[in-house]
């Protein structure tokens, strides 16, 4: 028997978009609001607290820490390569 799936479950958070902007636009807004909401580890304390409180703005609710990360994640590849480039200029000297 064929498995039944409930109406609107592909389409997750951007269901409210209804059948506009096409299948693909709304599986990326889906996904890139699956990623801002979810929760992340701190960098100061070590913990799974670190929220998105505006753009670019992360803040952890444990102990307060806030910095500035990418827009939809906490960490961009960008600022990954040039935190080990930075790493590895301290090292070489």
């Amino acid at each position: 028997m064929v498995k039944q799936f409930k109406k609107g479950r592909k389409s997750r958070s951007a269901a409210r978009f209804g059948p506009r902007y096409g299948r693909k636009s709304r599986k990326l807004v889906a996904d890139l609001e699956e990623k801002s909401r979810a929760r992340y580890d701190c960098p100061q304390c070590g913990r799974d607290r670190i929220r998105r409180t505006d753009t670019s703005i992360w803040r952890c609710s444990k102990c307060g820490y806030a910095f500035a990360g990418g827009a939809y994640l906490p960490e961009t590849s960008a600022g990954r390569s040039v935190a080990r480039s930075l790493k590895k200029n301290l090292e070489i000297q």
